[in-house]
């Protein structure tokens, strides 16, 4: 009786690891991190064939015009007959245009996003701090801005009551 227990008791044991790792995955892909990054995956997807589109229908037919070439139909025959294998490298190099002005894209992206980012930063630091000093109301000495007695007069300064007593 006393193994059938510990059975029982193991059991139970894997049932609750196993609920206990399904909600820690619940918990971690319901972050904010992981939804950033799948939308950020799903852009990039888009984007991807954005720039192949771009690359292939617009800017492969004008580099044509100069080299006299369609780059993806450049290939190399190797051997002879019917099922000699084809090396297709013009769509290597398209795909190498394809990446270049996705770098490109995205190094002009974060340079504009850097340089909006340092406009805020200069504009903060514009902003004008405040003063180190202040002029205390009775004597008129120049005082530390955080003193709340004057040094000089021993007035206590931020209190009007007192300055109408005085």
């Amino acid at each position: 009786m006393g193994a059938d227990e510990n059975k029982s008791k193991g059991r139970a044991n894997v049932g609750q690891k196993g609920k206990g790792l399904i909600s820690e995955f619940k918990k971690f892909v319901m972050r904010g991190n992981v939804l950033d990054m799948a939308v950020g995956v799903i852009v990039g997807g888009a984007f991807t064939s954005i720039v192949t589109s771009l690359n292939k229908d617009i800017l492969t037919p004008l580099l044509a015009i100069f080299g006299g070439t369609d780059f993806s139909y450049l290939t190399v025959t190797l051997g002879s007959g019917e099922n000699a294998p084809v090396l297709y490298y013009g769509n290597f190099v398209t795909a190498v245009i394809n990446f270049l002005i996705t770098a490109l894209v995205i190094f002009c992206l974060i340079k504009m996003m850097n340089s909006i980012g340092n406009r805020m930063k200069k504009k903060e630091e514009e902003a004008p701090l405040k003063p180190a000093t202040k002029k205390c109301p009775y004597c008129m000495s120049e005082i530390a801005a955080e003193a709340v007695r004057c040094p000089h007069c021993t007035s206590h300064l931020g209190q009007d009551e007192e300055k109408t007593q005085q």
